[in-house]
């Protein structure tokens, strides 16, 4: 049996080419065009919403940021956490920088010597001694293996605040810098505070004292003066700064940082 196609049949399959690899490859395109299309439609109207046994995850508790302050006592320091070592060094600490994210931190200490400097947790303060922690107030040593404390010295009354306006620079009395902390707040008629620059110190900061800032105007001195040399002599230290004044016999010339410049003041004491 012979089968006969339709001419109108024949002659439109006569008309389709053979498929080539291009031809492929495009209807290969145009199926992967689709699918995705497919998936996009699905995707816009699928409802948003938890797949498997999804539980909200609980929220991160991390430090109290007041717990520092919480947890801080003032007046009764030493009543928790079982009795503190006091060290018996002559040391002074003069501030902290606490790291409570890392657990380091540095802070400013006065050795025997009278020098300062800052040290990082874990460096030697002297032969011996070893920066082992910095707390909110305190900081503790490693003295031979034996753990023991130094706290800040809080005896020293706030600086006053400082006084606008010119002033003129005059020889007026001034008192000679004690490193030591005054014992009754605003018996001295100035304060300085050491100013520490690239781990050491490099000038003290005048401020007002307990006289009103009376002294502080006579003298010469501006809101944000730092003494940087006395007689000439670079500060490094209080002590060695109040040496460089005793030198000097009752007068001294002072090297003040003012307002990015240095400016000479001549004090008598």
């Amino acid at each position: 049996m012979r089968l006969e196609t339709d001419p109108r049949t024949a002659r439109l399959f006569g008309r389709l080419s053979r498929p080539t690899p291009a031809t492929v490859l495009e209807l290969a395109l145009i199926g992967l065009v689709a699918v995705q299309a497919a998936r996009l439609v699905w995707t816009t109207v699928t409802p948003l919403g938890p797949l498997g046994d999804w539980q909200a995850p609980a929220a991160l508790t991390g430090p109290a940021q007041g717990g520092a302050l919480g947890s801080f006592d003032p007046f009764f320091r030493l009543a928790e956490g079982g009795p503190a070592v006091i060290t018996g060094l002559n040391l002074q600490l003069f501030g902290v920088r606490e790291d409570r994210a890392t657990g380091r931190g540095s802070a400013i200490v006065q050795l025997p010597d009278g020098s300062q400097s800052s040290f990082a947790v874990g460096e030697e303060i002297m032969p011996g001694v070893t920066l082992v922690a910095v707390g909110f107030d305190s900081i503790t040593i490693d003295r031979g293996g034996t753990r023991e404390q130094l706290f800040l010295d809080q005896s020293t009354p706030a600086p006053a605040a400082a006084p606008t306006g010119e002033t003129t620079a005059t020889q007026v009395p001034v008192p000679v810098i004690s490193a030591t902390p005054q014992a009754a707040p605003g018996a001295a008629p100035l304060r300085f505070e050491p100013r520490v620059g690239e781990n050491q110190i490099d000038g003290l900061t005048v401020a007002p004292g307990g006289d009103g800032g009376a002294a502080f105007r006579a003298a010469g001195f501006q809101p944000g003066d730092v003494i940087v040399a006395v007689n000439g002599q670079r500060v490094t230290s209080s002590a060695q700064a109040e040496q460089a004044l005793r030198a000097g016999v009752g007068t001294a010339t002072l090297t003040v940082e003012r307002g990015g410049r240095n400016v000479q003041i001549s004090v008598r004491f």
